[in-house]
């Protein structure tokens, strides 16, 4: 998935409360928002974006903002204590509270929020929908 790394096998570290960087909406007028802190696996972002590109169709625009670019180690369960660190098993990425995960603009003649919380309930975190507001 994530070939070109200087270092295939990462360690642990601890996961922030809050993200102040990237909490707002940057590319589109909705988006979905991590309500708390966890790890996500990349199928589990697969399965939300297959869900949401199912229904809009091309009646919007779709921009997902995180990317798992951790991967995970696991020995095989017979193996003995030792002899190094396992192999690479899957690929995640650390979600703080009040990431924005995904981003959809146009998203008129389609029920957006019903699509938006049909994805989150994909993800192992609670999520919310967050709207952009204009001045006018």
């Amino acid at each position: 998935m994530f070939k070109e790394a200087k270092y295939k096998k990462f360690r642990k570290s601890r996961l922030k409360k809050l993200e102040l960087k990237t909490n707002k909406l940057k590319f589109g007028t909705i988006g979905l928002k991590a309500a708390e802190s966890g790890i996500i696996k990349s199928s589990q972002i697969f399965a939300a974006k297959q869900t949401i590109l199912k229904k809009i169709k091309k009646k919007g625009k779709l921009w997902v903002r995180i990317f798992p670019n951790l991967s995970v180690t696991s020995k095989s369960v017979n193996s003995r204590m030792g002899k190094g660190k396992g192999s690479i098993s899957h690929w995640v990425t650390q979600i703080n509270c009040g990431n924005v995960l995904f981003e959809i603009c146009n998203p008129h003649s389609i029920n957006i929020i019903s699509i938006l919380k049909n994805a989150g309930s994909k993800f192992p975190i609670k999520t919310k929908i967050i709207y952009l507001f204009i001045k006018r």
